[in-house]
């Protein structure tokens, strides 16, 4: 997409009313990039929005408790033997992704199974070439590391055929059994649950006045779905305005974020109060651009990840680097629930139907940890699985 430019003073009126009607298309665009209240909008609103921000103090507050008791199953099927599962992932670069891998064979070594870990390196051939190979290994169980299964329908139909159970993680936008696309669990917190508190956290924070960038990836459903969520909550606050909602490929990370960061700080600048990304890892290719325009590591912008929380992620924030907080996904949990749902489908029992609640991760509950990983639910597993 082409950037505005200061016009030269004296240029012609032609040359003026082409740029209003700029300015004006991206106003109304407003889905892929530029405000979607206007590029003037302010970062402030007349009043905030007490009601909401009272709400929105008081979840943040219980979603930043770091003694919560397990509250995941505690029966099931004793370990099925001798099982193999491969886990397929849309690419190990995904902080996310790779963090569910560690679990998954981690638990995988409790309950005696062996796992292979193929990487679709987030392209379409890709992913596709690595659920292919995957279904031509015969396992037990298969995951879908997060991609979206429609990407892959060819592959999935043949993996059904075969009678392979699938299970996803962030596969699709809802937790639980899924009929379409056929998967026996997808595992996930709560997608809704995700957005509203990070959005939350930005309207507590701010006090009900903030201006905010939005980072996803609306190349994955299930991202572009938490996207348009948190856009929806923090619509909730008048005081608070979207600024622009930026679409930026995960792979692709690395070499846009740095330079559409500088774009947006001459853009907004002081405007941009907070960003709400769907992945902690926009904010690690943020930094060195936001270090080169010489604004503090405490923030502005304070930018919370509304998703993963990998170690990176954590260091960033108990150093004050230009992240504040973290929506963090309990990955290692996740990889033993994931076992844990392919030894309910191989044992014949239906889906488990656990979700993890959400959790905020900052400077002042994180204590030096390089990831969420709640208490409870390693033994509760063994003590199911019979280890």
């Amino acid at each position: 997409m082409h950037r505005n430019r200061k016009a030269v003073p004296g240029v012609v009126t032609a040359r003026s009313v082409s740029l209003a009607l700029l300015v004006a298309a991206t106003a109304l665009a407003g889905c892929e990039r530029g405000s979607s209240n206007g590029p003037g909008a302010a970062a402030t609103g007349p009043s905030g929005c007490p009601a909401v921000q009272a709400e929105a103090q008081a979840a943040v507050t219980r979603a930043e408790k770091t003694d919560v008791p397990w509250n995941g199953p505690t029966s099931g099927p004793a370990a099925v033997h001798g099982k193999t599962i491969v886990y397929v992932a849309q690419t190990m670069t995904n902080p996310g992704v790779a963090g569910v891998a560690q679990g998954v064979k981690e638990a995988a070594r409790v309950i005696g199974w062996k796992v292979r870990v193929i990487d679709g390196e987030g392209t379409p051939a890709g992913i596709q070439a690595a659920l292919s190979d995957a279904v031509a290994l015969r396992p037990s169980g298969i995951v879908i590391g997060g991609f979206d299964p429609d990407s892959t329908s060819q592959q999935l139909a043949r993996a059904t055929a075969a009678r392979i159970p699938l299970v996803g993680w962030h596969a699709v936008a809802s937790p639980g059994p899924s009929g379409h696309p056929r998967l026996f669990s997808n595992v996930t917190t709560d997608v809704g649950d995700v957005a509203s508190i990070s959005a939350q956290w930005v309207i507590a924070r701010s006090h009900g006045h903030a201006g905010v960038v939005l980072f996803t990836d609306a190349s994955i459903p299930f991202a572009k779905h938490k996207s348009e969520l948190i856009r929806k909550a923090l619509a909730a606050c008048s005081g608070v305005r979207l600024l622009t909602y930026e679409n930026i490929p995960i792979p692709d990370a690395s070499s846009r974020t740095p330079r559409e960061v500088s774009f947006l700080l001459a853009r907004f600048g002081s405007r941009w109060t907070d960003s709400v990304a769907i992945n902690d890892l926009y904010f690690a290719d943020a930094a060195p651009a936001l270090r080169a325009a010489g604004t503090k590591g405490s923030g502005p912008p304070f930018n919370i990840g509304a998703g993963d929380g990998d170690p990176s992620a954590f260091q960033r924030i108990d150093s004050g680097q230009y992240q504040a907080a973290t929506v963090p996904e309990p990955l290692s949990l996740q990889g033993w629930q994931i076992l844990d749902e392919f030894n309910r489908a191989f044992s014949g029992r239906p889906a488990s139907g656990y979700v993890a609640p959400v959790h905020i991760s900052t400077e002042h509950n994180s204590k030096g940890a390089t990831a969420w990983d709640p208490s409870g639910y390693r033994e509760a597993y063994r003590r199911i699985w019979g280890t």
